[in-house]
């Protein structure tokens, strides 16, 4: 079955990388973690946001951009990038596609923006804030990849699309 992915080029911040991990465990996501990474993997802070899921994520780490690439040939990949023009609502995500952010401080590297322009996404956001926090732009873009996919491989508990807001 296809499965989306989340791709983490050098992330910095523990507590990020652990909430992102969770997210990836409950929509059954695959992660990708590029190295350099700003923490050890075995940090604490990296299992308290990741509580008791981290040892259910399907994760994979690289040296670098080029082992990724290596070892994902036919990846079809798209930069979440504040610099992006396309909105990310505007794409229509594979089902295995591949969703790339990029470093908490730096952002995705500009020559891997460059040579994928048409593949640059973007979350809108209202006058001169910077970007989003990484976790919540990972959410974001993730459940639209999944809403566009009909939430294909997951179970919709509670049947809350069924109900109305004022039973």
């Amino acid at each position: 079955m296809a499965k989306l992915n989340v791709v983490l080029y050098e992330p910095e911040i523990p507590a990020n990388t652990g909430n992102i991990g969770r997210t990836c465990v409950a929509t059954d996501t695959k992660l990708h973690l590029i190295e350099p990474l700003g923490f050890r993997l075995g940090e604490k802070e990296i299992r308290r946001a990741g509580m008791d899921y981290w040892k259910d994520l399907d994760v994979e780490t690289y040296l670098n951009w080029e082992d990724f690439c290596l070892k994902n040939p036919s990846a079809l990949l798209y930069f979440a990038t504040t610099k992006g023009q396309r909105v990310y609502t505007d794409v229509s995500f594979e089902p295995d596609c591949y969703l790339v952010f990029g470093k908490e401080s730096a952002g995705i590297p500009e020559e891997l923006l460059v040579e994928h322009p048409s593949h640059c996404i973007r979350i809108p956001m209202a006058g001169e804030t910077r970007s989003l926090n990484l976790s919540n732009s990972v959410a974001v873009v993730l459940y639209e990849a999944l809403r566009q996919n009909q939430f294909s491989h997951m179970t919709l508990k509670g049947s809350l699309h069924h109900m109305s807001w004022r039973e």
